[in-house]
Order: C-alpha cells, then structure tokens, then sequence
C-alpha cells in the first residue's frame, strides 16, 4: 500500500500536469480562432478558380489543339503523386493516425500504381521513412504559419511531373476543419481536373486570348490554390484537435487528481484509526 507521502507526491504530480494542459488548451483555441479566420477567408476563392477551370476547360476542349494539352490529357493511371499533409507535433488524439491510415488505404485501393510522396509535416514523414516509400520531397515546420509561398513550393515539383508525363495523377490527403469537435478526412485527386457532369458549365463567355492558353497559365495557379487552402484546412483542424484533447486531459486529471484523493484519505484514515487502537490497547494492558 503506498504511503500519505506517494499520495500527495502523485496527486501534485497530476495537478502540474493539469495545468499544463489546460494552458495548452488556452494556446490551441487562440491558435484556432486565427486559424478558422484564414480557413473561411480562403475557400470562397478556391471554389470560384476552380469553377473558373471548370468553364475553361469546356471551352478549351473545343480547340483543335487540345488534344496536346497535358491539361486536358485523360491518361491510363500507372503513376501517381500523393500529397499527404500531417502534422510536426501530436497530442492532438487521432489526428495523424487517421491521415496516416487514410494514405495507407490509398495504397491499397492503387495497389498497382507507382506512388510518390510529398511528405508535409514530421508525423508522416517519420512514418514513410521507416516503410521505404517513395518519397519525392518533405516539408517541416510550415503548418505554424503557412504562405501561398510554402504552397507553391510544395506544389512545384507535382505540377511539373504531371505537364512532362513523369506522373498520371496527383492527390492530396489532408484534413478539412468542420467545427472544433470534428474534422473531416479529405483525399481529393488535384490532377487531371475533374469536373461534376451534373453541375451547369457555362460555354458562352467571349475570351480575349485562346481559352487553352488561359487554361494553360491557370492550372498551375489552381493546384497551388488547392494546396494553400489544404494546409490551412489542416492548420485549423489540428488545433481544433488539440484543444479538443487537451480539454479531455484536464478532465481526466482532474478524475485521477478526486480517485487518488479519495485513497489518500483511506489510507490516512486507517492510519489514524490504527493510532487509536494502540493507544486504547496499550492503556489496556497497563490497567
């Protein structure tokens, strides 16, 4: 049985830790509240490019030079790209462990195509380093505070390999933030675009230049655009997360600190009882 003295050593032991995640629940909802600003702002201009796309490339499709275009190209998927986006710290709950076995599952479901990776974040890229996978490119520490630029980046080499025929496909694996309970597993295919045939495309604009040359310059903004809006999806999902967990680790230690409080009383209340009898026993036998 431990003693008064490994009970209060214990219960102090779990208060500091109670502290500490309530004071990292605190950062994690300042952090979100920045971060679900920059999501909101950020996906009324995704979904307007891509709509953009969408018209461009139904009117781009009509020209006699389209069949070149690696834009429009519809290829037998052998090769593909797999942008998985994770993050560099945990204590977060099943965050990472559910994007790692989202990318795990895309490996199933394309057992026979040539997966390459482009590993945002530490979790994923510690995970893929012990497997052998093959991996393209890694970026560390960009969710503290992504820039358009850490997407261009991350996107610049996946475009390239998709307009010279090196890749068939590109995909990104992330998480979308839905509310501060919940997040929502996101594996979209970036590349070729793919357009809703129950959505109305709208064929009757008149361009300045060729629709093929615009679709041209704009894909590799859209993908970039895609990607920055993920990272920032990630960012807010991960400290919802956090919080979320960090909320859940103060309740639990405040459990533990009442559950060992109420043994520390036991075992002292026993302590002093067996004092008593003693003292009563003794008095006894010296009558």
């Amino acid at each position: 049985m431990p003693s008064l003295i490994d009970f209060r050593r214990r219960i102090r032991s779990v208060k500091n830790t109670q502290q500490i995640t309530k004071a990292m629940k605190m950062v994690s909802a300042a952090k979100l509240r920045r971060a679900q600003d920059r999501v909101i702002a950020a996906r009324p201009y995704a979904k307007a490019i891509r709509e953009l796309l969408a018209n461009l490339a139904a009117a781009a499709s009509a020209d006699e030079r389209s069949a070149d275009s690696p834009w429009l190209a519809q290829r037998e998927m052998k090769r593909a790209d797999l942008i998985l986006l994770s993050s560099d710290t945990g204590l977060a709950g099943a965050f990472n462990s559910n994007l790692l076995k989202a990318s795990q599952k895309f490996y199933e479901e394309h057992s026979g195509v040539e997966i390459t990776l482009t590993l945002v974040g530490r979790k994923g890229r510690d995970f893929y380093r012990k497997r052998n996978a093959t991996i393209l490119s890694e970026h560390l520490h960009i969710l503290n505070k992504p820039t358009h630029q850490d997407a261009a980046e991350i996107a610049k080499e996946s475009i390239r390999r998709y307009k010279d025929g090196e890749t068939d496909a590109v995909f990104i694996i992330n998480n979308d933030f839905k509310s501060i309970m919940a997040s929502l597993l996101s594996v979209a295919q970036l590349l070729p675009l793919t357009l809703d045939a129950n959505a109305p495309v709208q064929t009757d604009y008149i361009y300045e230049q060729s629709p093929l040359d615009m679709l041209e310059a704009l894909m590799p903004r859209y993908v970039e655009v895609a990607v920055f809006r993920a990272l920032l999806e990630t960012v807010a999902a991960y400290q919802a997360a956090r919080m979320t967990a960090m909320d859940t680790a103060s309740s639990n230690a405040k459990d533990v600190i009442a559950a060992l409080t109420l043994h520390m009383n036991r075992v002292r209340q026993a302590a002093i009882t067996k004092e008593i009898i003693e003292v009563v026993s003794g008095a006894a036998a010296a009558e």
